[in-house]
């Protein structure tokens, strides 16, 4: 039995879904490890068992229990937020020593942030939305804005997910008010062009025979757009896999094949689009992708009739044994 540590929780405002997506995960690991859930809080990250509770070590990789000690082999990093899918947590595990599934640190910085990440893949050719970066230390002007990106627009902080902070500008005087929500879950936002048409998600992951290209699934609600709300509170419907022609769909599945080999990610992740007839544009990279029984990546597994104990097994073959 191999020792794996699954981090959970995180720093933002993503904690509770981190820790359902944790659940699913532990519950349906394959059964060669003994996965230990490792809370990354503010202060000493622990793992808790049977109501005792052990301190993970930061400096070699030990969970020190009051009469124990549980060194971890391999990690699994399953924080949707601040410090795991912005590569701190990566990081930290290279520096002593341990591997892990997920993609590296590098990439996953580069795809946490969303102005950065859509500037790459724009510049590598993939049709992404019109964007201005806006910051705190920078002034901007309103009228500017809103004539290159004309009305409605969406504003995003650049380092968050779950839709938290995301607001809909639908006319001049939503925009402050929107940057300050965006503000208060990072430093830095994107304003971006509206793009009016149908959202579809596919995940892609890495097996034994290659890389795997999962059912795309459509995502619609009657909510202004896709938020919180949205997401986790019955506001949405999601169709696995999504009823457009397959030629979209193969297009959809190779798009995002291509674009998880020029970030060079491993594990599995999930990109997003909105499509405009039949051009695809890229509205987000998920290197961590929700994992709890409702997110979607689970559903696209069902559909596909990949068991979720099979799944981690074939992940596990290519990014740790190989």
């Amino acid at each position: 039995m191999k020792n794996l540590g699954l981090f959970c929780g995180g720093f933002s405002s993503e904690f509770d879904i981190s820790m359902k997506s944790a659940q699913t995960i532990f519950d349906h690991f394959p059964k060669a490890y003994d996965v230990y859930k490792i809370q990354v809080v503010k202060g000493d990250w622990f793992c808790e068992i049977n109501g005792e509770k052990g301190i993970f070590n930061r400096n070699n990789g030990s969970i020190q229990f009051q009469k124990n000690k549980i060194s971890i082999e391999t990690a699994l990093i399953c924080i949707h937020g601040v410090p795991g899918e912005n590569g701190k947590i990566e990081a930290l595990l290279d520096l002593i020593g341990i591997p892990f599934i997920n993609s590296s640190a590098k990439a996953s910085s580069l795809t946490f942030d969303k102005y950065l990440c859509n500037q790459f893949l724009n510049a590598r050719g993939f049709r992404t939305a019109k964007s201005q970066l806006i910051t705190k230390d920078i002034a901007f002007n309103v009228d500017s804005l809103i004539t290159e990106l004309k009305l409605p627009f969406f504003v995003k902080p650049t380092e968050s997910g779950s839709s938290f902070g995301i607001s809909k500008v639908n006319k001049k005087d939503d925009l402050l008010p929107a940057i300050e929500v965006a503000f208060k879950e990072g430093d830095t936002i994107i304003a971006e062009s509206f793009l009016d048409g149908i959202e579809l998600t596919c995940a892609v992951f890495r097996s034994p025979e290659g890389l795997i290209a999962l059912p795309i699934t459509q995502v619609s609600t009657d909510n202004d757009f896709f938020d919180y709300d949205a997401k986790y509170n019955g506001k949405s419907k999601e169709e696995t896999p999504a009823k457009v022609s397959a030629a979209l769909t193969i297009d959809i599945q190779n798009t995002s094949k291509e674009i998880y080999n020029a970030l060079q990610l491993k594990s599995v992740a999930r990109i997003d689009y909105i499509v405009i007839g039949k051009q695809p544009f890229v509205i987000e990279v998920n290197t961590i992708p929700g994992f709890s029984k409702a997110s979607i990546v689970p559903q696209m597994l069902s559909c596909q009739g990949i068991p979720l104990d099979e799944f981690w097994s074939m992940v596990i073959d290519v990014e740790l044994n190989s």
